[in-house]
Order: structure tokens, then C-alpha cells, then sequence
């Protein structure tokens, strides 16, 4: 490894000798002392380190500036956590890389247990660190923005602990999926934290409703039966088979669940290049939080590379617009990424520009093909049946052109639309950033 002490005005190169290492030039005009480039040299990981992470980060093809920023603020959050936040402000500084833009908070750890540390490195320009806050925020599709603020407090670069901050994060009674939010000066800046509480999933099965006599001769009531039948039963959540066997008077205990602690990463979209364009995504863990977390792993690791979008259709039964669906390597429809995926609750309405998951009869049997909607009249009807979990933001023509491409009458392309790369790129600060896309013709979507 070798460092180099700029002059004035130049860069800090950190090169690797190593196979695999890169060399990498930050802009440091402040950056005049041999004492500083010593401190990168030993802090951040390691120079080597740093470049034997990049070489074998698969975004470094997809979104190189991207990739070297998240490997960058893992690196300062180790600076920060073996040196402390003081030296972490001046290596910051000396690097000259917390540029508004660049402005963010990183968490240390993906899962945090409860009734522990939720440690979280802040990265700012200096010049903000008087000004900073961090505010718990929730989506809300009353407020006029669309996010409510839960709680705030002030803040400052280096290393910090968010369940000290917010106590609420361990105390609420009704956990809810929440996002960290870094302001100066209140102006939002950088893209937010998802927090997402970890709690016991609500499970669904295949429940057809049958009618029986009410024992004191009032009307029949509803009684829930589980069926294997998929086309005579529906989806059926446990809150709602609870409710309609109480209706009915038979005993039926509340659901239990538990707490864990709270699943903490940098909240993202999704850029989908495809041979017809590209399709931005923005996901909505707040609606469905285990298929959102899935998609985006999925994504950041390079599954959806090279896959076509196997099933088009143009209009459903009804006439209406109904959906363009992807995800599967094999294109036969029914490939997948090996695992499945419980069937979700989710808060988002099918409607254009909606991207929800796939799957077969069982409601259980989700994985990796997603399917994005048309028209809200000719989707709305998968509410409750499906998960809803993205938005597209970005990409309307292209999924107009992709739903125009001719098809047979299995809605299978002789030459079908292809994903070349799926982007994983930062959100936009919370309440900030593109709307999800309006149906042609309608109004436009809230945030």
C-alpha cells in the first residue's frame, strides 16, 4: 500500500499493489498535512482493503460512483468506531467527500436486536454540523406531503446510537416501519434509513367463506374455511379469519407477536435498464417490507441481469390494461431464485406504475418474478391476493412500449423486452424526489 500527501489543491491517491486493488483519487484541496494522509492510510480499512472491496463489488459495473460512496461511508464508520467521531469530522474533512450531496446516515448493522445499541455513522459537511437533526418520519397518505415527522434530535458527524436518540424505537407499543432522516438547517439531506421493526409475519391461506346458521336464529354468518382450491379460495389473513370467526360467536384468540429489533439499511431505488429503456423504481418497505427487502437484495446481487420480461398482457378479461411480468431467468414462467417468500399484507393499491410480486396458487410461493401493472381498472381486483411493494417513478414509455410489444396468445414475445441491469442507486431525502407515475390520462399520484 502506498499513500501520498497532496499539495494544496490536488488529490489523496490510495493505490494497491495487491491483484484486485484499484487506485482511487479523492479531491482534497484541504488536505495540506502528511499527518492526515497517515491517519486515511491507517483508518479507513486500509487502502488495500478498500480496493479489494471495490474490485469485487458487482456494482462497481453497474453504478461505480454509487458503489465507491457506500464503500467509502463503511470505511469512515470504521475510522469513526476506532478513533471516535472527532477524528472521523477530520478525516472527513481532509478527504473533502462529505459534499451535500454525499450527506448521509449508515448504519452499522443490518439487524439490531431490541433493547440494544442502534448504532448509525452520520457523514456531513463540516459547515452543516451546527445545523444537524435527524427526524423519525413515517409515510402518511393524509398529510399534504405525505410523511408525518414522529420524533426529533439534534445531531452530529461521527458515530451515534439511534435507540439512545429515540427512545421510541424500543418503547412503542405498536412497532411501525419508520425511516431516520438526516436534515441541516431544516432541508432535508441524503437518502433516508429504513428502520423496519422485525416482527412475527401475519400469515395467509386459502380461505373459502362458507354461510352457517346463526344458533339463536338471527342471520347466517360467515364461517372461514381453509381449502386447497385456488380458484374457489382466496388469500385470507389471520387478522381477518380471527374477525369473521368472532362475528360468527366462535372463540378465536388474538394473534401473538413479537418484537425482535429492528432490520436498519440506506433506503433505495431501483433502475431497471432494459433494451426499450429504463424503468426507476421506487420501493415501498413502509407497504410491504419483506418483499421490498427482497427485491432490493435480489437485485443488488445481479439476479435480474439478462432477464426478459416472459409474460405481456395487454388487456385483461375485462378489456383493461393489465401487466408486464419479469423475474424469471429460465423465461418458462415458473423459475425462480430458490427460495419463496411468504404472501405479505400490503397497504398499496394496484394501479399503474405499481409493482407487485408474482407467484402460483399457493399464496406462499413468491420469489422473484414481479409483475408491473397497467391500469388501476384492470389490476385493482389482485388487492389483498398479491403484494404490492414498489412504485415506478420514472419509465412510463418504457412501460407502454414494453406492454406494445407483440405477443401470442400465452403473451409470450417472439422477441421479448430484456432487463440488461438493474441500478441500485440512493433514494431521494424523505417527502423529496419524483412521484410515482400517473395512469395516462389521470391525475397525478401523491407521494
Amino acid at each position: 500500500m502506498t499513500t501520498r500527501s497532496p499539495t494544496p489543491g490536488a488529490g489523496l491517491t490510495i493505490a494497491c499493489p495487491e491483484r484486485g486493488g484499484v487506485a482511487v483519487q479523492w479531491v482534497a484541496g484541504a488536505l495540506t498535512a502528511r499527518g492526515a494522509a497517515r491517519r486515511i492510510g491507517r483508518g479507513a480499512l486500509g487502502a488495500c482493503v478498500f480496493g479489494r472491496t471495490l474490485a469485487k463489488k458487482k456494482c462497481m459495473k453497474m453504478d461505480p460512483a454509487g458503489c465507491v460512496v457506500d464503500v467509502v461511508l463503511r470505511a469512515l464508520a470504521a475510522v469513526g468506531r476506532a478513533f471516535g467521531a472527532g477524528r472521523l469530522a477530520g478525516v472527513v474533512a481532509a478527504m473533502g467527500f462529505a459534499a451535500a450531496g454525499h450527506a448521509q446516515i449508515m448504519p452499522e448493522r443490518l439487524y439490531n436486536g431490541i433493547n440494544r445499541p442502534l448504532i448509525v455513522t452520520i457523514v456531513a459537511p463540516e459547515a452543516d454540523e451546527p445545523m444537524l437533526a435527524i427526524r423519525l418520519m413515517r409515510r402518511d397518505a393524509a398529510a399534504a406531503s405525505g410523511w408525518v415527522v414522529v420524533a426529533e434530535s439534534a445531531a452530529s458527524a461521527g458515530r451515534a446510537d439511534l435507540a439512545s436518540l429515540f427512545p421510541i424505537l424500543w418503547t412503542r407499543s405498536a412497532p411501525v416501519l419508520m425511516y431516520a432522516q438526516l436534515f441541516s438547517a431544516g432541508e432535508a439531506i441524503g437518502p433516508p434509513v429504513v428502520l423496519q421493526p422485525m416482527l412475527t409475519p401475519e400469515r395467509a391461506a386459502l380461505m373459502i367463506e362458507r354461510a352457517a346458521a346463526s344458533p339463536d336464529g338471527g342471520p347466517a354468518r360467515v364461517i372461514p374455511q381453509i381449502t386447497q382450491d385456488a380458484a374457489q379460495g382466496r388469500p385470507m389473513f389471520e387478522s381477518e379469519q380471527i374477525r369473521l370467526r368472532r362475528l360468527a360467536g366462535q372463540a378465536a384468540a388474538d394473534r401473538e407477536v413479537v418484537y425482535t429489533g429492528i432490520r436498519a439499511y440506506v433506503d433505495r431505488h431501483l433502475v431497471f435498464d432494459t433494451t426499450l429503456g429504463e424503468i426507476e423504481i421506487m420501493l415501498r418497505p413502509d407497504a410491504a417490507p419483506n418483499t421490498a427487502y427482497t427485491m432490493l437484495h435480489l437485485s443488488a446481487g445481479g439476479f435480474y441481469e439478462g432477464v426478459v420480461f416472459h409474460r405481456i398482457v395487454p388487456r385483461s378479461s375485462t378489456g383493461h390494461p393489465f401487466v408486464i411480468q419479469a423475474g424469471d431467468p429460465s423465461s418458462s414462467g415458473s423459475g425462480g431464485p430458490g427460495f419463496m417468500i411468504d404472501l405479505e399484507p400490503s397497504s398499496l393499491p394496484h394501479a399503474f406504475g405499481v409493482v407487485s410480486m408474482a407467484r402460483s396458487g399457493d399464496p406462499d410461493s413468491g420469489g422473484s418474478q414481479f409483475f408491473i401493472c397497467l391500469s388501476q381498472a384492470g389490476t385493482q381486483r389482485l388487492d389483498g391476493r398479491y403484494t404490492a411493494f414498489g412504485q415506478a417513478v420514472r419509465g412510463a414509455d418504457v412501460i407502454a412500449a414494453i406492454a406494445a410489444t407483440p405477443v401470442d396468445a400465452a403473451g409470450r414475445a417472439a422477441d421479448a423486452p430484456l432487463i440488461r441491469t438493474v441500478r441500485v442507486i440512493d433514494a431521494p431525502p424523505a417527502g423529496l424526489g419524483p412521484r410515482p407515475l400517473a395512469e395516462p390520462g389521470a391525475a397525478p399520484v401523491e407521494r
